[in-house]
């Protein structure tokens, strides 16, 4: 056991890793693999969207607020299994709700409020995206 822990400790030092981050409905999820897709840490943090102006939404401060509790939880996985600091990550990948989208400008900012599963108003900004981009 004790030449597992000091490979997958090796591979998070080498940085031999991927962090995937999932911006689901109820919870963000955060889970650190390596390069055999073994699980080596795992984080999360529970959200809940609000109704705010006729739209289901997070704040831009919520969406922060929980990738970094997800991030921190990994951090400390790692700390507490590998006695070692996260460092360094090989590539991370984000995914989002199946059914929603967050628009931001140049700046960071949101265009319009993030759109979730819950509503129903995103068809005729879909039909726009999906002219525009020629993708549905």
């Amino acid at each position: 056991m004790e030449k597992f822990i000091r490979s997958k400790k090796q591979k998070i030092l080498d940085g031999k890793t991927s962090l995937g981050i999932e911006f689901g409905s109820t919870r963000i999820k955060a889970i650190l693999i390596d390069e055999d897709c073994e699980v080596l840490a795992s984080g999360n943090h529970q959200w809940e969207n609000k109704y705010i102006d006729g739209n289901w939404t997070y704040s831009l401060e919520s969406i922060w607020d929980g990738l970094q509790k997800s991030y921190q939880e990994v951090a400390k996985n790692v700390q507490e299994m590998y006695g070692i600091s996260l460092q360094m990550i090989g590539s991370i990948g984000i995914s989002g709700m199946m059914h929603g989208y967050l628009a931001l400008d140049e700046q960071g900012e949101m265009l319009v409020p993030f759109r979730t599963w819950r509503n129903t108003t995103t068809k005729e900004a879909a039909k726009k995206l999906s002219e525009l981009f020629h993708f549905n």
